[in-house]
This record gives structure tokens, sequence and C-alpha cells, in this order.
């Protein structure tokens, strides 16, 4: 038989606005649950929402970045990245 998963329980301070606004809500912490989850799925995987790269990510990113490149496509206007091997482009160290 497994064992029950223990939940954990974290908790936040919320300015009286945002405390107005989810009065409406009628399960607020799945709510909560929720838009984190959705936040994580959207979140860089390189440096996980901080904006900023460790030093040995940093290393990473320049070897990855020397075979692809960041594009802006020209139909949806979102920024993504190109693998430059793949196009066929002609990449040098």
């Amino acid at each position: 038989m497994k064992a029950k998963r223990k939940e954990e329980i974290i908790t936040f301070k919320v300015d009286h606005a945002l405390s107005r606004a989810m009065q409406g809500i009628p399960n607020r912490s799945a709510f909560i649950r929720s838009a984190i989850l959705a936040a994580l799925e959207d979140t860089c995987p390189l440096c996980m929402g901080t904006g900023l790269l460790e030093p040995d990510q940093r290393k990473h990113w320049e070897l990855f970045s020397k075979t692809h490149v960041v594009e802006t496509c020209e139909e949806c206007d979102a920024t993504h990245i190109v693998c430059r091997v793949q196009r066929g482009d002609t990449v040098s160290d």
C-alpha cells in the first residue's frame, strides 16, 4: 500500500486590493494553485523566471548560441530560438 503524500501548506501576504479582488472566488486555494502552475509553465527554462543567468548557465548558453539564434517570427511576431544548423546556415566557431 502506498503512503499518502502529505500536502505542504504555503502562506503569503496580499495587499488589500488583491484580497478584495479575490473575495468572490469560491475556492481561492484551487485558483491560486492553478495560477501558479500556469505561471510556472511560462517560465524561462534557463533562468527560471529571474531574468538572469548564473555564470555556469551563461557558459552553456554561449555554447548553445553558437549554433542557435534568437529571431522574431515574421508571421506572428513572437520571439523564438532557431537552430542555425537545421536551417542550413554556415556556422563558425
